[in-house]
């Protein structure tokens, strides 16, 4: 997943940063909500009931920090596949969410916040380098 962002219009909010509609950013901190409420991690089958619940139109939260929804009970919907294809995959991918293969769960990550760290320190080393200097491949 590719992150473009305005330096200087940073959202306060990483979920803003990282997805490209409300929706999307709603549906990521829920489902972040639902895997810190289980002790961090969740398996397979409470993923795929969390991602069911969302498309069936059967998930019913009060926890929407907007304004317009701040203390409201408000029924989220969204497709299944979609849930996979834009929150689930771009957050493991990106580190947020970790997937074990052998206990096959999922938990929560900070890999994200690590490669962060990582790719500013080889954007120093590129400020740093010689222009005629070669890059290490």
């Amino acid at each position: 997943m590719v992150i473009l962002y305005d330096r200087f219009n940073l959202p306060d909010d990483i979920y803003e940063i990282v997805f490209a509609t409300k929706q999307q950013v709603i549906v990521a901190k829920l489902l972040i909500d639902m895997v810190k409420e289980n002790g961090g991690e969740i398996g397979k089958t409470e993923m795929s009931l969390f991602a069911t619940r969302l498309h069936e139109g059967k998930l019913i939260t009060d926890a929407i920090d907007d304004p317009q929804y701040r203390g409201k009970k408000v029924k989220i919907s969204y497709n299944k596949r979609q849930f996979y294809d834009r929150i689930l995959t771009p957050m493991k991918g990106m580190g947020m969410i970790e997937y074990d293969l052998y206990k096959k769960t999922y938990r929560v990550s900070e890999n994200l916040s690590k490669d962060m760290t990582r790719i500013g320190i080889l954007w120093t080393q590129e400020v740093r380098r010689d222009a005629h200097q070669p890059r290490r491949s």
